[in-house]
């Protein structure tokens, strides 16, 4: 298991994210299979102070690589995002420089959350992965009581890809 660390949001919410490896082709792999396998179960989007990308599949996105990027692509929009090796000058500014994933607690947005984010080599965040809620159901209305087996997924996958 990669380090972990806490840090505290604008609103309160504390998250907890848990490092994982970036060398290799390590986050290309957790990146083809989070977009070709779980696609239809998860949110993903770049997450902001001010603003939130909540993007969810309606069907499979075609996934491709080409020069260490990784394109996301339904058909009537996509998006890149560098994974892996690429050329050119800027190769280490644009490539994942950290990823994690993450628990998120208190705040405003909901009791808690579970995701994946990557951040360049600037330090930017690229992507937010958010998957199935404990506390919302797929259409996003609240689960009473709240439904801890819907964190299987996340648990799966972060055991299968942490460091």
């Amino acid at each position: 298991m990669g380090p972990t660390t806490v840090e505290q949001e604008l609103d309160g919410t504390t998250i907890e994210y848990e490092e994982i490896s970036v060398e290799g082709d390590q986050i290309e792999r957790l990146m083809t299979e989070v977009f070709t396998v779980h696609w239809a179960r998860l949110t993903v989007g770049p997450l902001l102070q001010g603003a939130a990308f909540e993007i969810r599949f309606a069907e499979a996105p075609r996934v491709t690589m080409l020069d260490g990027y990784m394109t996301v692509d339904t058909g009537a929009w996509h998006f890149h995002l560098c994974v892996n090796d690429t050329s050119g000058q800027a190769r280490a500014a644009r490539r994942v420089g950290r990823a994690a994933f993450f628990r998120a607690t208190g705040g405003g947005c909901a009791p808690e959350y579970h995701g994946l984010r990557l951040w360049n080599g600037l330090g930017e965040q690229m992507v937010t992965v958010l998957f199935p809620s404990a506390y919302y159901d797929d259409a996003m209305k609240p689960l009473r009581p709240p439904d801890p087996g819907r964190l299987a997924l996340w648990e799966d996958v972060r055991s299968r890809y942490r460091a």
